[in-house]
């Protein structure tokens, strides 16, 4: 997966991260930017689920004011920069990208067709240098196959797919996970935390993780602002066995 994500950061091209909810995602999304050619320029994220059809439309590509619309009668431009300027020359992450409404999609397929929008009420085509990388835990195959999802643009999206593994299935991912989240976590607490005992690393390796990564990292700063000793104290044991692993 980081082979395939490194490669990839070399091109141009648009992106498709495929993964489960909490997988890493968004983690591999700003790995590709940090070692791309666009890397000094900005990292904008905009979340297709959480942001309403109306106003994932106005914030992706910004909307024209009427010229009548200030005290003055000026013509004052958009009401925020549109997240497709605040992108320019670097990289637009599109998370959770089959939420998109379909009228939208043809907005999105013009993009990167043409390299160029049109602001909420506007009229002019504005150019956009941006990369655009999307995710989604869905399979977008079947949405296209049920006419929930266009299949250019699902074309144009999947020219380089990443599948991010859950973390049940990459275990020998999380002792440096637990290790990574307790020295971030003990520093923003002031608390010096060495290590993590035995007992508590293999409840945590033969845990099934159904939340993957974002679950782990939950546990694990729960578990530092817990701990008052040298060695991190995994709270919510029970939590962790009802999700444990069943052999066979």
């Amino acid at each position: 997966m980081l082979k395939c994500a490194m490669k990839v950061a070399l091109g141009d091209a648009p992106v498709l991260i495929l993964g489960e909810s909490g997988s890493g995602k968004e983690s591999i999304a700003r790995a590709i930017h940090r070692i791309s050619a666009r890397r000094h320029d900005s990292f904008v994220k905009v979340n297709c689920l959480t942001t309403g059809a109306g106003m994932l439309e106005s914030k992706l590509f910004g909307h024209e004011r009427g010229p009548l619309d200030d005290i003055a009668g000026r013509k004052i431009g958009r009401l925020e920069p549109a997240s497709l300027e605040l992108a320019n020359h670097g990289v637009l992450f599109l998370d959770d990208v089959a939420h998109v409404p379909q009228d939208l999609q043809d907005k999105l397929l013009r993009l990167l067709q043409r390299r160029e929008f049109e602001a909420v009420g506007g009229t002019r085509a504005i150019q956009a240098n941006v990369r655009l990388i999307a995710s989604t835990k869905y399979d977008l195959g079947k949405r296209v196959a049920e006419q929930m999802f266009r299949g250019e643009l699902y074309d144009q999206l999947n020219v380089f797919p990443i599948w991010v593994p859950p973390l049940r299935e990459r275990r020998d991912d999380i002792p440096m996970l637990a290790r990574y989240f307790t020295q971030k976590f003990a520093r923003r607490l002031n608390k010096h935390i060495e290590s993590i005992p035995a007992e508590s690393m293999s409840l945590l390796m033969n845990a099934n993780w159904p939340g993957n990564v974002r679950q782990l990292e939950i546990l694990i700063e729960r578990s530092v602002a817990l701990t008052d000793g040298p060695e991190l104290r995994v709270s919510h044991f029970g939590e962790l066995q009802q999700s444990k692993v069943v052999n066979g």
